[in-house]
């Protein structure tokens, strides 16, 4: 018996040691654990995850703009990068457009928020200013100007992913027209730096259970668990509608891959448990990039479909900003008409894509809904500030999964997606080697879907 529980001990130290998700999670649960016994510290520890999270975000932009420019070069093809552009914002509109009316006819259904009887002249308008710290969100002309880098350096020092992009499709355009006789080295040098970007990721992954633990501490500790009872069933109604969501995401990637996205999520559950343990999808950019690429998708697709979806494909966010809005209405006894709903679908399709990177960005476009609206006082906003914290798993979590079947689905329709890699990878099986991945994709082994690969990862 001494034996056997000897081996099991070694066995657990064995996997947190060389397990990232085993180190996440047990993080998550040491982080509810000392927000729940000591609030006080639990609240001091969030330095930990901000700091985890700046880390990550300086290499995000080099990282986008090294792996755009080296897809576009060896894709040799700058119209199918445009078709894979043009096909990605039209998937975005039509997943976001489903969000948003997934959620509001939950809302109808469910009505989280009947009964509440909440007087708006009783709320403070002055938190939500606070929470947004005076921000508003670009019109669709500032939106487009502000995608525009003004200066190189800057677009980098910003971290600003559209500039960024812009700034990375150009210089794959000029390696394109120029060709490899005139800049024979210049791509091999930008893939080489790609390759230290990713090595820097490596490392800085290893503060994950740090980031995990001093982020949901401060969560628990700050906000306590009592926000779960206040607003129970908008929670329930909010995480509910997300799993339905998600649940035909999968559908659609079956059916128009062949993937299945259970798979997918056991493939990238280390990423998806440090997105929700720190609540910001921008820690996982890198590492998904890598794994998508590793899954079949082409370096091209991955470069532009996944960071233009962090402003373009919230679908988390419009989840919650439908139910939101409704919840609001019912709260305070306004009965909204079927044609006023639709209003709220129309604003809510122009305002959510200018929510990334602005502070307190769903309070915003809630806002504008309710002005929009002209029935809803602009203070009943401030009856989420005690549940939107709680959301921000929900929200993380859909966003993060809308996007990665979003790099999936185009890359099939543009014949960007190597779907026996795919297979095998989702399935368990190795990732392709240094080798493989850089080939071109029409020199790259292929096999019949049926006939298995004996490819070995490096």
């Amino acid at each position: 018996m001494p034996h056997a529980t000897g081996t099991l001990i070694r066995r657990a130290g064995h996997v947190l040691r060389t397990s990232l998700f085993a180190q996440v999670l047990l993080a998550l649960v040491l982080g509810v654990l000392v927000g729940r016994l000591w609030p006080q510290a639990g609240s001091s520890l969030q330095p930990l995850g901000d700091g985890f999270v700046r880390l990550i975000k300086a290499v995000i932009a080099p990282l986008v703009f090294c792996v755009v420019v080296a897809g576009i070069s060896k894709a040799g093809d700058l119209k199918a990068f445009g078709r894979i552009g043009l096909k990605a914002l039209v998937w975005f509109e039509v997943a976001s457009g489903l969000a948003l009316v997934i959620g509001l006819v939950a809302a109808n259904v469910f009505a989280p928020g009947a009964g509440m009887h909440i007087d708006p002249a009783s709320l403070d308008k002055g938190a939500v200013d606070a929470k947004t710290g005076g921000a508003h969100l670009p019109s669709a002309a500032q939106f487009v100007l502000e995608a525009l880098p003004d200066s190189a350096v800057g677009a980098f020092a910003e971290n600003a992913l559209l500039q960024v992009l812009v700034l990375a499709c150009l210089v794959g355009a000029a390696l394109l027209h120029l060709g490899q006789e005139k800049v024979p080295q210049l791509l091999p040098l930008i893939e080489q730096a790609q390759q230290v970007v990713f090595t820097v990721v490596g490392y800085l992954m290893k503060l994950a259970p740090l980031a995990v633990l001093g982020a949901t501490a401060h969560l628990v500790g700050e906000y306590g668990l009592g926000a779960m009872s206040t607003y129970g069933k908008l929670i329930a109604v909010c995480y509910g509608v997300a799993l339905v969501f998600l649940a035909l995401l999968g559908v659609a990637l079956k059916a128009v891959t062949g993937l299945s996205l259970w798979k997918f999520v056991r493939y990238t559950r280390e990423e998806l448990l440090l997105a929700l343990g720190t609540g910001s999808s921008e820690t996982v950019l890198p590492r998904m990039m890598q794994k998508l690429r590793a899954a079949g998708c082409r370096d091209d697709a991955v470069g532009l479909v996944l960071p233009t979806g962090y402003s373009f494909n919230l679908d988390g966010a419009s989840i919650y900003l439908s139910i939101g809005t409704l919840f609001i209405a019912q709260a305070i006894g306004v009965d909204l008409s079927l044609g006023q709903q639709i209003t709220v679908v129309l604003v809510l399709m122009l305002t959510s894509k200018g929510m990334a990177g602005v502070p307190g960005s769903a309070f915003l476009a809630l806002s504008a809904t309710a002005s929009a609206l002209g029935v809803i006082p602009a203070a009943a906003v401030a009856l989420l500030l005690g549940v939107d914290r709680i959301m921000d798993s929900m929200r993380v979590a859909t966003n993060l999964l809308g996007n990665c079947v979003a790099v999936f689905a185009v890359s099939r329709w543009e014949g960007a997606l190597d779907r026996v890699t795919a297979k095998r990878v989702l399935g368990g099986g190795p990732a392709p080697g240094p080798a493989e991945r850089t080939a071109p994709a029409e020199e790259r082994p292929r096999t019949p879907d049926a006939a298995p690969m004996t490819t070995s990862e490096s």
